[in-house]
């Protein structure tokens, strides 16, 4: 069939009435409820509306009181070692060397890169422990500086997932499917609550490359709408140069005539949208109109330098360096208090698959001090309650070594079975671990954590029910969660 004339097909007399009732509807509720309404809190029709979108939320979708009004994503990518930095197994040092018995570690869990070895043997970890805080916790010494601040998590060593290659695993936390093509999780949270700031994006993704390798990519589908209408999407801040391209007009242009040219083009795209009834024109309109306003509000929010010198202390030597952890975890905390609702932040290198002694300490004196930092660094702002901060990866490493074992070197493999996470603030009890893996680290024995109930937990500290937010697609209603996922209400405060 000719695409145009399924596309007029599609939109005719009865779809124009039906979103047109519906737009007539969200301009009669924005005259009642102010702009307040438009821009941010509860089921917000989102700052995108003056261009004629349908509302980005659902009376349905915040039923659940908010105990957090953000979310600060800090996505570990490649897999950190859980044994070697949350879960101590003291006793595995005395079975140095041993095989891992088939039947805690069977065959066919192992991933190509390794299920050829002859020989499975335990690998402990190289690290001293110790508890720390009041709640004695035990952290590995490549932690010093989340040791201070220990009091303020929440460790799950009970996280699963089925997936066991990097792609599908991070594709599964960040959309709820190991399939690409779903909405992001922070493009459910855009599409559920909308913005409280109308001059900055409601999501905003970072990269940051860590020192122990290269890492695995980091595909835009993972900060991206996919089916949802692509405004929900993050806005990726570049780790180079200008976090936004085009962020400053060229030489010689004002902005009043910035201002004539985005008005003309404008026009121009309304007559089209006007012709078509194409959504994906009023959102080219809406995003138009959205840079045009970041041109203010991003340069001021990207200039660090402006804060006291003992904050940029706090954070380390590379607070300041654009596109590292340090800098992104800072710019973090600046995106939270100016309204963005999503914050993800994405940093490579935690594949160690040869020389983990080395890779993990390498990864932790990027992280460690910085992340502390965010936590210190909001709790004295007051902001700590009311935003939710989540650490870890796509899965967890193995207890047997990949390749060959010393005393002093030994690899370690993909790991779906167990491995941690932590989450801090926005509602959630600090100071405590939650489950627990068996004695090798291969299986959760107490309390297991599914991706989905993560989700469904992020969510609803936001406030919304993670089977009410869903999006009609293809003939069915999908959510993040997919038919799955349960809140943890063990680790949520009451």
């Amino acid at each position: 069939m000719n695409p145009l004339e399924e596309f007029k097909r599609r939109h005719n007399r009865r779809a124009f009435l039906a979103g047109g009732s519906l737009g007539l509807g969200s301009i009669a509720a924005g005259t009642l409820l102010g702009a307040d309404y438009l821009l941010g809190g509860g089921n917000q029709l989102g700052a995108a509306e003056a261009s004629g979108l349908p509302a980005g939320g659902a009376s349905a979708f915040a039923s659940i009181a908010p105990k957090a009004k953000r979310v600060i994503y800090l996505f570990q990518s490649g897999g950190p070692s859980q044994m070697d930095l949350f879960d101590y197994k003291p006793d595995l040092a005395k079975r140095f060397g041993e095989e891992v018995p088939l039947s805690v570690y069977p065959a066919e869990r192992k991933t190509t890169m390794t299920s050829g070895q002859t020989s499975f043997p335990v690998a402990p970890s190289t690290f001293k422990f110790q508890q720390h805080g009041q709640s004695g916790i035990w952290l590995s010494e490549t932690l010093p500086h989340l040791a201070k601040v220990v009091d303020e998590i929440c460790v799950i060593k009970s996280m699963h997932t089925e997936a066991i290659n990097h792609d599908p695993a991070a594709t599964l936390f960040q959309t709820g499917s190991v399939i690409a093509g779903r909405p992001s999780m922070g493009a459910w949270v855009n599409y559920g609550l909308g913005t409280e700031n109308a001059n900055l994006p409601a999501f905003v993704a970072m990269t940051s490359n860590g020192s122990a390798k290269a890492g695995q990519p980091l595909y835009d589908r993972l900060w991206g709408a996919g089916f949802l209408p692509g405004r929900f999407q993050g806005v990726k801040f570049r780790g180079q140069g200008d976090p936004i391209l085009d962020l400053y007009n060229p030489a010689g242009v004002t902005r009043t005539q910035r201002r004539r040219m985005l008005d003309s083009v404008e026009k121009l795209n309304q007559d089209r949208a006007d012709k078509f009834n194409d959504p994906t024109i009023a959102t080219r309109i809406a995003q138009y109109e959205l840079a045009y306003r970041m041109q203010m509000s991003v340069p001021e929010l990207i200039d660090v330098n402006d804060e006291p010198q003992s904050v940029l202390d706090m954070y380390g030597p590379q607070a300041t360096q654009v596109g590292k952890y340090a800098y992104n975890c800072l710019l973090a905390r600046r995106l939270a208090e100016r309204g963005v609702r999503f914050i993800q932040l994405y940093h490579r290198g935690w594949d160690a698959h040869n020389n983990a002694p080395k890779q993990v300490p390498s990864q932790c004196r990027d992280t460690d001090q910085p992340t502390a930092a965010l936590l210190s660094d909001l709790k004295q702002r007051g902001m700590l309650d009311e935003t939710l901060v989540i650490w870890g990866g796509e899965f967890g490493r193995t207890v047997y070594c990949q390749g060959k074992l010393t005393d002093k070197v030994y690899g370690r493999d993909h790991h779906p079975n167990c491995f941690t996470y932590w989450m801090a603030g926005g509602g959630i009890r600090g100071g405590m671990t939650y489950g627990e893996t068996d004695e090798y680290s291969v299986n959760v024995v107490e309390k297991p954590v599914h991706v989905h109930d993560l989700q469904a937990t992020i969510l609803a500290q936001l406030g919304i029910d993670h089977e009410q937010l869903t999006y009609r697609y293809q003939g069915r209603y999908f959510r993040l969660t997919d038919v799955h996922g349960n809140v943890i209400d063990d680790i949520v405060r009451s």
